[in-house]
């Protein structure tokens, strides 16, 4: 009878042991399935987070050049808004999958919305570039016919110059002749009566023809000029200056004789004069004459 029920009391210990037993590893494998569940929670996580880290960098270092101020600032919205859900994936815990699920789908919405404002830019800068090479072509046209202007208008005012020049008049033949009161040539400064200016116009297709007013300005040794009024003036050179004498002729184009007289009223005395001519603005010669004691 002891026997009995020291082999009940030893099986009832055996059942015991395998259940604990039993008991006890079932714990370890769910543990270790746990384990496994958590280090794989883990994993996404990381993976998660390195995604929107990814995503961080992929824009930040992504170059945009565009005038478009409304894009670019939905762009930096969006990056602003990445930026705040990695720091929000950083403070969930791994085992809160659900959270974690919805970071997920939130980056990929994310990352779509982005994708999309980038190639809007990217379309635009491809446009502004097309725009700055029209722009550029246009600008050197526009440089070359301006430059093409600029040397038909230097054409032109150098033709126009030598059109004028062309139909400047010329004296040619000058002589100057102080005479004594007989009309004969005088040497002497004491019988110098008159002073006699003739010259030659010549012949000139080119020039305007119709009156002309020529205008002679006797210089004296001393620079100052012979004149008989103060108000005796006639423009050159954009000025107003004294003349001595003045005749007006009749210009046909040919050779025309011309000659001006000067009477002496004045006190003269011995040295180099110069008489110059002048017409149509233009001084169209000179000669210089001497007078004695």
């Amino acid at each position: 009878m002891l026997n009995m029920k020291k082999t009940i009391i030893i099986i009832g210990c055996v059942v015991v042991a395998l259940i604990i037993g039993g008991m006890v590893y079932y714990f370890i494998q769910q543990q270790k399935k746990i384990d496994e569940m958590s280090e794989q929670f883990n994993i996404q996580k990381e993976e998660l987070e390195e995604e929107y880290m990814n995503l961080v960098i992929e824009y930040s270092d992504f170059q945009i050049d565009s005038n478009n101020d409304s894009l670019l600032y939905l762009l930096d919205a969006e990056k602003a808004k990445v930026q705040r859900l990695l720091e929000e994936l950083r403070t969930v815990k791994s085992t809160n999958i659900r959270q974690i699920n919805a970071l997920k789908k939130e980056l990929e919405t994310v990352r779509g919305v982005m994708r999309s404002y980038v190639i809007q830019i990217d379309s635009l800068n491809r446009i502004n570039e097309v725009l700055k090479q029209e722009n550029a072509e246009v600008s050197r046209k526009y440089q070359q016919a301006s430059q093409t202007v600029s040397r038909l208008s230097q054409e032109r005012e150098t033709l126009t110059e030598k059109v004028v020049m062309a139909s400047k008049l010329n004296a040619t033949g000058i002589s100057a002749t102080p005479v004594n009161k007989k009309g004969k040539a005088e040497k002497k400064v004491k019988n110098i009566q008159q002073i006699n200016i003739c010259f030659t116009i010549t012949k000139n297709i080119t020039a305007p023809t119709g009156e002309k007013a020529i205008y002679v300005r006797i210089m004296k040794p001393d620079d100052d000029i012979l004149i008989k009024s103060p108000g005796n003036v006639f423009q050159y050179e954009n000025r107003n200056i004294n003349y001595s004498m003045k005749k007006v002729i009749e210009y046909d184009g040919e050779d025309t004789n011309v000659c001006l007289y000067w009477q002496v009223e004045e006190f003269l005395y011995p040295g180099t004069y110069r008489a110059d001519i002048f017409a149509d603005g233009y001084l169209i010669g000179s000669r210089s004459f001497s007078i004695d004691k």
